[in-house]
């Protein structure tokens, strides 16, 4: 399954875009048209960067909009759903259990990458498993057709056009076969799922093979995964984080700290083990389904984890994954019966509120992150509230977001 990297821009609902569309084409004009005269102004922008039009022609010559494209953007498994079905949905037995037998077969290939890269085996593993099932998940989608329908209709913009100019690039170069460039309905591609820029960036000829092959070349995949998380600024030998237990009483503004400052206020980690011996590193508490779900500390790799994909649900799944991979276990609290996820639409609208209420917003995407999770954690003190930076119904209701 494929969740690809998103940009920080806002979100627009597929409906409005594409009123917004057929609004601004000339009388009389149709949707071909319209495509046909954005790719016509798109080859003034590939020629400069080098694009020949042999390649831009190969690329998108006869194109029409791909109408399931928009509407498959509506489509995001991280949002609103609750999260004991979604982690083993992508956590699940069976997949644990092809996860250790590539780890069995790639040891030395795993060994050779987490030496020259820094980060964990079985992150790489995880994160391999869960964006394309080990390389077994079908790809389906045309990325030029994909990327074009989305950059014409101008959403995002300009993100899928400017990964419209890279595939351009990747195909001018070689890197691929035109037709081999199919991948996920927003042009995610091979099995680590990158877009064509994440491709251009952080893909690596590990295998001496010539180019860098995240098709077909597990030891090029996995370097190349390995690349982008520590060019994201991963730090080797620090843990993503633990599931942990909090004292009764536990003052729940006390979200940051090191760790030897969360054991003195009394936390432990749910498995018993111990906490890590940098006791100065630092790190935030997570409660992603509030105080009554499972809490975790988290650090700074869970937040490159995060940059893969931006999605608190997906780097707990890569997180827990690679757990397991090591023979840890898997989460011990109990999630809630009713666990309520935020769709992204209220977690947009849920931005747009903490900023007119004067708290600093980076970008409004519903991607939520923990200075985010602290501005609600401020609000629920004022409300008398558990301030445990959770968006609950209640939390949203009160300040006047709708969340049925």
């Amino acid at each position: 399954m494929r969740r690809c990297v998103l940009p920080v821009l806002p979100v627009l609902p597929v409906l409005p875009v594409l009123l917004l569309v057929i609004a601004c084409m000339p009388a009389g004009a149709t949707a071909i048209d319209s495509f046909t005269a954005f790719l016509a102004a798109l080859w003034p922008d590939a020629s400069a960067r080098g694009i020949t039009r042999t390649t831009f022609d190969a690329a998108l010559a006869g194109m029409r909009p791909d109408p399931k494209v928009l509407a498959a953007m509506r489509r995001e498994p991280e949002y609103g759903k609750p999260l004991a079905p979604y982690l083993a949905a992508l956590v699940s037995p069976a997949r644990l259990a092809k996860g250790r037998r590539e780890c069995a077969q790639w040891t030395k290939t795993l060994d050779a990458v987490e030496q020259e890269f820094g980060v964990d085996k079985t992150i790489l593993v995880a994160i391999w498993g869960v964006e394309s099932s080990f390389g077994e998940a079908p790809e389906r989608w045309d990325v030029f057709r994909s990327l074009a329908t989305l950059a014409q209709a101008r959403f995002q913009h300009p993100y899928f056009r400017e990964e419209l100019l890279s595939a351009l690039e990747m195909l001018q170069d070689d890197h691929i076969p035109r037709r081999e460039f199919v991948g996920s309905w927003a042009g995610a591609m091979g099995q680590p799922q990158f877009l064509p820029s994440s491709y251009l960036r952080y893909a690596v000829n590990f295998d001496g093979g010539g180019r860098a092959d995240i098709w077909h070349s597990v030891p090029d995949v996995l370097a190349s995964i390995a690349n982008y998380l520590r060019q994201s600024g991963w730090r080797p030998g620090l843990p993503w984080g633990f599931e942990v237990v909090l004292p009764p009483r536990f003052d729940y503004r006390q979200s940051r700290g090191t760790f030897a400052d969360f054991a003195r206020r009394g936390l432990r980690r749910a498995d018993g083990g111990a906490f890590p011996a940098s006791s100065a590193a630092t790190a935030i508490l997570f409660f992603p389904s509030g105080a009554v779900g499972p809490a975790f500390l988290v650090t700074d790799n869970f937040i490159v984890l995060k940059k893969f994909n931006n999605s608190d649900a997906y780097a707990l799944a890569v997180a827990k994954f690679s757990d397991q991979l090591r023979g840890l276990g898997p989460i011990r609290a109990a999630w809630p019966a009713n666990d309520f996820q935020p769709s992204r639409e209220q977690r947009m609208a849920l931005e747009r509120r903490l900023a007119d209420l004067g708290y600093k917003i980076g970008d409004f995407t519903g991607h939520l992150d923990f200075e985010q999770r602290d501005a609600v954690r401020d609000l629920q003190r004022r409300f008398g509230m558990v301030p445990d930076g959770y968006p609950s119904r209640a939390f949203l209701a009160r300040i006047g977001i709708r969340a049925p």
